[in-house]
């Protein structure tokens, strides 16, 4: 089958067009050169501390494949006859009685949305051809009886992967939107493409940009809800909100963001800032920015931030006069205000009075997908790396997270900017992803070994801090988790078995979406909606029976938890104006740790 040429949207410029595709031709040239003398240059400094868990894991499943004849034979009968089907539709198709063929499967890949895909039979072929291999191929990924967990789900992924990086749409000789795009600018996108692929490789690695980070300005465009820095230690500031209403709940709010990425999460902009429309509720808000670690706080442990954490709680009560406060942690930070609770607890402190976790594992015998990075073997190779500079490069973990959500993440940013020579767009929140933060070498190696690896957190004096052991089960703070239906992070089955850990009363919310836009869902907005339960004074034994009796709302839970919140915050104060108690101003938010970069 001879493959198309696409008709041009105007009159192709012939010497242009060559001369375009030399350029990219010798610009591909030089992003080649620049990448191996880079390989060569770094040959040798890692040897003996990579991670080959997956190459194993993936021999091991090779080797297991024959032990399991007659899925393969199956999954081969398949694959030949939705290969038949897809011929036999190709033929009539070429001879005008396509609607007489046998049915194909309806595409509804949004990788493959372009027009372009469907005008053409060659591509129509190419694309369904490469479907059917994919199912093929994911097929027996899944056969892996007689492989431990890990090794199953190791191969699983490597294989998915694979399938993702050699779809069609990744290459632009085979991408027919490319093809298009080639006539129209006469080869122009190629020229562009392989320039923003140059920028892109810095020190040895390809950082696909995910938004135009020029775009944004911290202060200007993002984190701008008014407030002033008013504590600051080795690990922290402390930023208070400016108030926005006359009066005010009584107990401030303490929000404890993750570390793993920079807190303004949650003061994107304007019209999505939870931080603002908490204020705007009547809340004295305050939040912690953590600061951006390297190699001097290599020594840094889970405990330090702990200890961080009550220093600012310290600090809510000196700037307010207040002793009593609601908490709020987000993913990392909730795990931590979750083992906070339990060392509070074990010393008699009882100044929480309620207590808010989005999207947190507390129980991480089922973590999710990216259990698949975490094994002996890789935790103890990135060790090794960490061991060299103290920490772990932010960029880094995001990869890893990137790679769980490799077509959106990744292989549509790879044809955006490389293929089709695109600027990436403004984003605020691929901003944000991209504003990445390093961890500490002792904390993130404790952390992975305690919660990920040993799951002790959950376990009742498993852990020590700060020479207490803590146990989750005597937390009887009164407690509300808001977990996201298809949070990849955070599975929300593994949060409600957390949950459940509370001895307190505990309202468990689901939100629609992800780990990210499920949280910030404004209200305003209500682009989400969530689930509750109300039937049960208690969590049921399973998330799957809590979800049956629950009841969906069309609104954002942001409703829902100020309505819980209130009831812990029920008498109002004259507002509080930052400086106005004993700490003093020590510069405008979003402060200086924000905007350490990597």
């Amino acid at each position: 089958m001879q493959q198309p040429v696409p008709t041009p949207t105007h009159t192709v410029d012939p010497v242009q067009l060559q001369t375009n595709i030399t350029r990219a031709m010798l610009l591909w040239q030089r992003f080649v050169a620049r990448m191996m003398s880079d390989a060569a240059s770094k040959q040798g400094k890692d040897a003996g501390q990579g991670d080959n868990s997956f190459n194993t894991a993936i021999a091991k499943w090779g080797v297991n494949l024959f032990l399991h004849p007659t899925a393969v034979m199956q999954a081969n009968m398949a694959l030949l006859t939705s290969q038949t089907k897809l011929w036999q539709h190709s033929t009539a198709r070429a001879l005008g009685f396509g609607k007489l063929s046998p049915g194909v499967p309806a595409i509804t890949d949004k990788r493959f949305k372009h027009p372009a895909w469907q005008e053409h039979q060659f591509t129509e072929v190419l694309l369904q051809s490469y479907l059917n291999m994919s199912t093929y191929w994911r097929t027996l990924a899944q056969t892996a009886g007689g492989l431990s967990e890990q090794d199953a789900k190791k191969a699983e992924f490597f294989i998915n992967s694979m399938i993702d990086a050699l779809s069609p749409n990744n290459y632009s000789h085979t991408n027919p939107q490319v093809w298009q795009t080639i006539l129209d600018t006469n080869g122009e996108n190629l020229v562009k493409g392989m320039e923003n692929l140059l920028d892109d490789f810095q020190d040895g690695q390809l950082r696909i940009r995910m938004t135009d980070m020029k775009a944004f300005e911290l202060g200007r465009d993002i984190a701008t809800t008014p407030g002033k820095v008013v504590f600051k230690n080795e690990l922290l500031e402390l930023i208070q909100y400016t108030p926005s209403t006359a009066k005010v709940r009584q107990r401030p709010v303490l929000i404890v963001p993750p570390w793993i990425n920079k807190y303004y999460i949650l003061d994107l902009r304007e019209k999505n800032s939870f931080v603002k429309w908490a204020v705007e509720q009547g809340n004295t808000v305050f939040m912690i920015s953590w600061v951006n670690p390297d190699s001097q706080h290599r020594n840094l442990n889970f405990e330090d931030y702990m200890q961080a954490a009550i220093a600012a709680m310290d600090a809510v009560e000196a700037a307010t006069g207040e002793r009593d406060l609601n908490l709020i942690g987000y993913c990392l930070g909730g795990t931590l205000t979750a083992a906070t609770l339990a060392h509070l607890k074990a010393k008699g402190d009882d100044r929480v009075k309620s207590a808010t976790f989005f999207t947190t594992l507390l129980d991480f015998a089922e973590p999710g997908e990216i259990g698949v990075f975490l094994s002996e073997e890789q935790v103890g190779s990135l060790e090794k790396r960490m061991d060299k500079t103290g920490y772990l490069d932010g960029k880094d973990m995001g990869t890893a997270f990137n790679m769980l959500r490799a077509n959106d993440l990744v292989w549509s940013f790879f044809v955006n900017l490389y293929l089709l020579g695109n600027d990436p767009m403004p984003f605020d929140l691929l901003y944000w992803n991209s504003d990445s933060t390093r961890m500490p070498a002792a904390m993130h190696s404790y952390y992975l070994r305690n919660m990920y690896l040993n799951n002790c957190l959950s376990q009742a004096n498993c852990l020590t801090l700060s020479g207490t052991p803590i146990d989750l089960r005597t937390i009887d703070t009164p407690a509300y988790f808001v977990s996201t239906h298809d949070d990849h992070i955070a599975p929300w089955r593994s949060t409600y078995a957390g949950a459940k850990l509370f001895a307190g009363p505990v309202r468990f919310v689901l939100g629609q979406s992800g780990h990210i836009a499920g949280i910030v869902n404004p209200a305003a907005a209500n682009k989400y909606g969530h689930w509750i339960n109300d039937t049960q004074e208690k969590l049921d034994d399973t998330a799957e029976d809590w979800l049956l009796d629950a009841t969906k709302v069309d609104l954002s839970w942001w409703h829902d938890w100020n309505r819980w919140v209130a009831t812990f915050s029920s008498e109002e104060v004259d507002a509080r104006v930052p400086g106005a108690g004993k700490l003093e101003v020590l510069g405008d938010a979003p402060g200086t740790y924000v905007r350490q970069k990597i």
